[in-house]
């Protein structure tokens, strides 16, 4: 009988433990985070306040804008909105991930925060491409534009923006969700200073095409952002590696550990925001100790990369290649729990990646 160990490593205990708790309520994340050390109850609640405050302006902005004729205006207050429904859709997110584990869902709902932040980044793409549809029309055929009022409202914006973004910056940034709440309501807060400048031109000046280069200003934050969100998420739902972890460079780390001999089927995904898992098979020398091997990676993985979520496979390599090939076959140290083995396989020495 062949000695497999099928191990899953979720402890979290003192300083071994530098990721989320499975209770969905930890705010610790991998190296190079931080953490604010507020609970769900404080986040929701901060939420909540930025939301009245972005709801509120928002309505008065609409009015404001159709009377001034300013599609800077309108389209901070159409910014506005996003900000409202990313910031509804974090504190909904926030709640799914609270959910305990169960049934099908063995993860929980923890993705919802990463469902929640895709649909904030492409919201912010595709108000950016109408907004830039219109910025252009308007410099070719600029209306009227009331620049006082302008200069008024966007200046009011600011001081709503910078008290709505505070709040947020107090709940749990590391949540992807409440990332993208953020980062919705910092771009809308330069739109609102590009915005006052251009009121002051229009109103200086006479120069109308100023709001809607202010606007074109707008759109580019709004790319960047909507870009960067996208690109995040997708990359939690495509299983990508934390940005901050190489696989490769792992598998070598873990393969560098005597008595370990050799890593494959080394795979590296982040479930949700700050909570990276890892599973890899593991093969040590004949006379090593699966058990001790397999807790001292475990060690190492969480105070060397933050990740605490392991399922480590540790076989004695005898034991590997017993168990390889058809009879009468040469065994060539193909991985026996696996007929297709993924990824690179990693020895001690120069090997390929």
């Amino acid at each position: 009988m062949s000695r497999h160990e099928h191990d899953h490593a979720h402890e979290h205990t003192g300083a071994d433990h530098t990721g989320h708790g499975h209770d969905g309520h930890g705010h610790g994340h991998g190296p190079g985070g931080h953490s604010h050390g507020v609970d769900p109850d404080a986040d929701r609640r901060w939420l909540a306040i930025a939301l009245a405050l972005i709801g509120g302006f928002m309505a008065v902005e609409v009015v404001i804008g159709v009377m001034a004729h300013s599609l800077a205006l309108i389209s901070d207050a159409a910014h506005m909105l996003t900000d409202a429904v990313s910031i509804v859709l974090a504190l909904i997110a926030m709640r799914l991930a609270a959910r305990p584990a169960r049934g099908g869902f063995t993860y929980g709902l923890k993705r919802a925060e990463i469902l929640s932040a895709q649909a904030n980044g492409l919201t912010l793409l595709l108000l950016a491409v109408w907004l830039a549809y219109e910025a252009v029309r308007r410099l070719l055929d600029p209306p009227p534009v009331e620049g006082g009022l302008v200069l008024v409202t966007a200046l009011a914006g600011i001081v709503v923006n910078v008290g709505a973004a505070w709040c947020i910056s107090r709940a749990n940034r590391s949540s992807l969700a409440v990332e993208g709440a953020y980062q919705h309501i910092l771009n809308d807060l330069f739109a609102f200073i590009g915005t006052a400048v251009s009121g002051l031109i229009v109103l200086t000046t006479g120069f109308v095409q100023a709001d809607a280069i202010a606007t074109l200003v707008v759109v580019v934050l709004m790319v960047k952002a909507g870009y960067g969100l996208v690109r995040e998420s997708g990359r939690i739902f495509l299983e990508a590696a934390p940005a901050h972890v190489d696989p490769d460079a792992v598998g070598d780390r873990l393969v560098a550990h005597v008595p370990v001999t050799e890593v494959h089927d080394l795979h590296i995904w982040t479930i949700t925001s700050g909570q990276a898992a890892l599973s890899a098979h593991v093969l040590v020398e004949e006379e090593g100790d699966c058990h001790a091997v397999r807790r001292e990676l475990e060690l190492l993985l969480a105070k060397e990369y933050g990740i605490t979520h392991t399922t480590l496979q540790v076989d004695h390599v005898q034991d590997a290649l017993l168990s390889v090939g058809r009879p009468g076959e040469e065994p060539e140290g193909v991985d026996p729990h696996c007929a297709d083995a993924h990824g690179p396989v990693h020895r001690e020495g120069p090997h390929a990646h």
